[in-house]
C-alpha cells in the first residue's frame, strides 16, 4: 500500500478538497502509474453531484489519466517501467461475457469504472485520476505515442474515444458527408477525427460565433441549425451525424438532414430527449437514431495510435488542482476551449 494526495468530494453539495488515501500494492498483473495529467470531464461534475443517481463518497473523480509507469507486476508483459501510458473510464471487467470477448468491455455488466465504483476484485471503491498515482490491471492500460503533447492527451481517454468509436463503428470514410452537432469537449474531437478520416465535415450549431473556431479545428462548412433555409438546403445530404449536445434537446430537425438509411448517433445527452421523436422522420427515409458509449480497450489503443500518426490531441486549458472547483463552475457555463486538464504536480 502507498499513500497518494488527491482531491475528493465528501457529498453532492461539497466542493472538492484535499484527501489522502492508500492505493493497493502492485499485484502480479498490475501496473503502477505516476499520474502526470488528468482530464476534467463533464461527467465528473454529474457524478460528484449525484445527478445520475446516488454516488459513493468520498469521491475522487477523474477517468482521463496520462502518466509514466513506475512499477510493474511479475506477470506484466504489455508495459514496462518508463512507458507513457493512459487509463480511461474502465479499470476492470469480467473478461468472460460476450461484450468482453469482442473487445467492447464498456458494455460488460460486471465492469469496474475508474472511480466511484465498487471494486469487485480488490474490495472497497475505486478512486480516480485527480490524484498522484494509480494501480491498474495491465489489460486496462493503453500505450500513448511519445510524439504527442502529453498534457493534451488526457481528454482522449474519454472525449476522444467517445467520438472515435461511433465514427469507426459506423464506417465513416473519405468522401462521406458528416455533421458534428455541438461544439464542446466532444464536438471538437469529433471534427478533428472526421476530418482526419477524410470526411467532408460540417459543424452544426445554433451559434454563428462558433464558425471561426469550427473551421480552425478542421470543419469544411458550418451549418446553423436555427436557419430554416440552410437546413432545407442540406436536407437529405448527410451520411452520418454525430450528436454531442449534452442536454435534452429536439432531435427532429436533424433527422431531415440524413440520407436514406443514414444514422445519427447520440453521445452527449444521458436521459430523456425533449420533445418526443416524430417517427415519421425515421420512417420516411429508413433513418436511424443510435447511441454509443466510450469504447473498448482495443479501439482506445487504435484511437491513440491514429492520433499519434496524425498528431491529434485535444485543445486544453491546464489548471492546478486548487482551481478545480472554479473549473467546474466554468464548465457548466461552457467557459473553456475545450477541456480542462489538471497538472497533478500541483498535488505535491
Amino acid at each position: 500500500m502507498f499513500k497518494v494526495n488527491s482531491y475528493a468530494a465528501d457529498s453532492a453539495t461539497d466542493n472538492l478538497k484535499p484527501f489522502v488515501f492508500e492505493r493497493r500494492d502492485v499485484g502480479a498483473n498490475d501496473v503502477q502509474i505516476e499520474i502526470k495529467y488528468a482530464g476534467v470531464c463533464h461527467s465528473d461534475i454529474h457524478q460528484v453531484r449525484s445527478d445520475w443517481g446516488p454516488s459513493i463518497y468520498p469521491m475522487v473523480p477523474g477517468h482521463e489519466i496520462v502518466g509514466r509507469v513506475v512499477s510493474v507486476g511479475s506477470s506484466v508483459t504489455k508495459h514496462k517501467v518508463g512507458d507513457l501510458v493512459g487509463v480511461g473510464c474502465l479499470v476492470d471487467s469480467c473478461q468472460t461475457c460476450h461484450s468482453c470477448k469482442i473487445d467492447l468491455e464498456q458494455f460488460c455488466q460486471g465492469a469496474t469504472w475508474t472511480y466511484g465504483s465498487p471494486d469487485k476484485k480488490h474490495g472497497g471503491v475505486t478512486y480516480g485520476g485527480y490524484s498522484q498515482g494509480i494501480v491498474v490491471d495491465e489489460n486496462f492500460v493503453v500505450n500513448v505515442p511519445e510524439n504527442l503533447d502529453i498534457k493534451a492527451v488526457a481528454p482522449l481517454l474519454c472525449a476522444g474515444i467517445t467520438t472515435w468509436s461511433p465514427l469507426r463503428a459506423w464506417g465513416v470514410k473519405k468522401g462521406d458527408v458528416v455533421g458534428v452537432i455541438g461544439l464542446g469537449g466532444l464536438g471538437h474531437m469529433g471534427i478533428k477525427f472526421a476530418h482526419a478520416l477524410g470526411a467532408h465535415v460540417f459543424m452544426i450549431t445554433t451559434s454563428k460565433s462558433k464558425a471561426k473556431d469550427a473551421m480552425a479545428l478542421g470543419a469544411d462548412e458550418v451549418l446553423i441549425s436555427t436557419d430554416k433555409e440552410q437546413m432545407a438546403k442540406y436536407a437529405g445530404k448527410f451520411d452520418f451525424l454525430l450528436n454531442t449536445i449534452p442536454v435534452a434537446h429536439d432531435v427532429n430537425p436533424y433527422l431531415s438532414l440524413l440520407k436514406l438509411d443514414a444514422t445519427m448517433v447520440i453521445v452527449g445527452v444521458i436521459g430523456d430527449l425533449e420533445p418526443a421523436i416524430n417517427t415519421l422522420g425515421l420512417i420516411g427515409g429508413r433513418k436511424r437514431i443510435s447511441g454509443s458509449l466510450i469504447g473498448g480497450i482495443k479501439e482506445t489503443q487504435e484511437m491513440l495510435d491514429f492520433c499519434g500518426k496524425h498528431n491529434i490531441v485535444s485543445d486544453v486549458e491546464v489548471i492546478d488542482i486548487k482551481d478545480i472547483n472554479t473549473a467546474y463552475e466554468r464548465m457548466i457555463k461552457s467557459d473553456v476551449k475545450y477541456r480542462f486538464v489538471i497538472d497533478t504536480a500541483s498535488l505535491k
